[in-house]
């Protein structure tokens, strides 16, 4: 039995995330992963992989990076999770407070979803009204019912979870300004990350915060990505903008599991206790959501990174990895066919068959060849280990690539692929 199989048998989808499932990845990607040092995974054979995934852009240091594992694991010695709030609790609390500008409290837990679902609890409580204006371009929020009743996998959600969220676009302020004409005195929130693949236009953000002033809803930023990417404070300092709301993780303790829910103290105070006589607001409690050894892995993480200007490293790595790979496509003749660009600290990739269509099976294609060149690429994150030396072995890694991904687009990617075509995350059907 294959690990694989093994994994199908024990795990719904095969992994924890449906990200890392195996319709993700091309059919030759290794099927399950042993380890990871600095920008490198190794597989249970001990094959070495040059990683852009960073586990889904949870890490931002590189693998295992022995000053945040020692501050990790100083507090396991600490016990690790303790009867009352922790010291470190307390420190990683502050440093949050005193780092982002707009975060008066803060709220601790283990992953993102947790933290966009408190987000939208509390707009709820705060405004007395039910209806959420999510932005239709960013592509996941959290797994309970208010996002995953707005996508193509909405089976088992109520019929009000589905019709209490609604979509609007990016960069496209009116889009929003007609959802607000449409439900009146209704919508208690609006969510959208700062940035994904593109830079707000326009003073969009702006505009954004201000049509929720005006309406009297609660205006909240997802920072999962953005957040200690974009900038130490945030995308929401770079981009000049302040949420009432915003929530962090990924990128916090550089592969430990930290999430964040901030923000201003009249709307996070809805979950205190010290206010006598106040009807109360259930909003986060979990055992572990503030587990010592995560928090001072996310403590020592924020100093690492100051230290070592991260920031500007992924950034500048960014620019110079998108430009090898459009200026390696444009040498073999395929600039239309494949497309590097993006914001710098988080790139993408775009796959176009000869007609100028999107093409999954192309991508498919291009990651299969990845692999055999010891390059997993199914995104770029980046990572403060990913140097000189790994842009030079993914250059060498193009020349071969796009040698087959030329014949690829002229041919049919059908000739050269083995196994099947990835799939999209939300589609309705396996």
């Amino acid at each position: 039995m294959t690990y694989q199989d093994r994994l199908l048998k024990a795990i719904p989808g095969g992994a924890h995330t449906y990200s890392r499932g195996f319709d993700q990845f091309p059919s030759n990607a290794p099927q399950i992963l042993k380890c990871g040092k600095g920008a490198y995974t190794y597989d249970v054979d001990n094959n070495r992989y040059l990683d852009y995934g960073m586990a889904l852009r949870a890490v931002n240091l590189g693998y295992a990076n022995k000053e945040v594992n020692k501050a990790a694991w100083k507090q396991v010695e600490y016990g690790n999770n303790l009867t009352r709030a922790s010291l470190v609790e307390l420190e990683a609390a502050e440093l949050i407070i005193d780092l982002i500008d707009s975060v008066d409290m803060v709220k601790f837990t283990k992953n993102g979803s947790t933290a966009t679902t408190a987000a939208i609890k509390l707009s709820k409580a705060y405004t007395g009204r039910n209806m959420i204006a999510r932005c239709e371009e960013h592509p996941f929020f959290s797994y309970d019912d208010w996002f995953i009743g707005s996508t193509e996998m909405n089976k088992g959600v109520s019929e009000k979870d589905i019709k209490n969220t609604n979509i609007f676009s990016y960069n496209d302020i009116r889009s929003l300004e007609l959802l607000f004409k449409e439900y009146p005195n209704e919508i208690a929130c609006v969510i959208l990350e700062p940035s994904t693949s593109e830079h707000p236009k326009d003073n969009f953000l702006q505009k954004v915060k201000q049509l929720c002033r005006e309406k009297g809803a609660v205006f909240i930023l997802d920072e999962m990505i953005t957040g200690f990417r974009w900038h130490m404070k945030g995308a929401q300092h770079y981009y000049n903008v302040e949420p009432d709301l915003c929530t962090f993780g990924k990128a916090m303790a550089n592969g430990f599991s930290v999430a964040a829910v901030a923000g201003k103290r009249e709307i996070m105070e809805l979950g205190s206790i010290e206010f006598k006589g106040r009807e109360r607001l259930f909003l986060l409690s979990t055992t572990h959501g503030a587990e010592m050894s995560g928090l001072g892995a996310f403590v020592e993480t924020m100093r690492y990174m100051q230290k070592n200007n991260v920031v500007e490293h992924i950034w500048d790595y960014g620019k110079k990895l998108i430009n090898i790979l459009n200026e390696t496509a444009k040498e073999f003749g395929v600039e239309r066919s494949f497309v590097a660009g993006g914001i710098e600290c988080s790139p993408y990739y775009l796959t176009f068959d000869k007609d100028g269509n999107n093409s999954l099976g192309l991508r498919t294609l291009f990651s299969q060849e990845m692999i055999r060149n010891g390059i997993l690429m199914p995104w770029i994150a980046l990572s403060y280990s990913h140097g000189e030396t790994e842009l030079e072995v993914t250059k060498e890694a193009l020349q071969s690539v796009f040698g087959v991904y030329k014949k690829a687009v002229n041919e049919g990617f059908e000739k050269y692929l083995i196994g099947d075509v990835i799939k999209p995350v939300f589609r309705k059907y396996n």
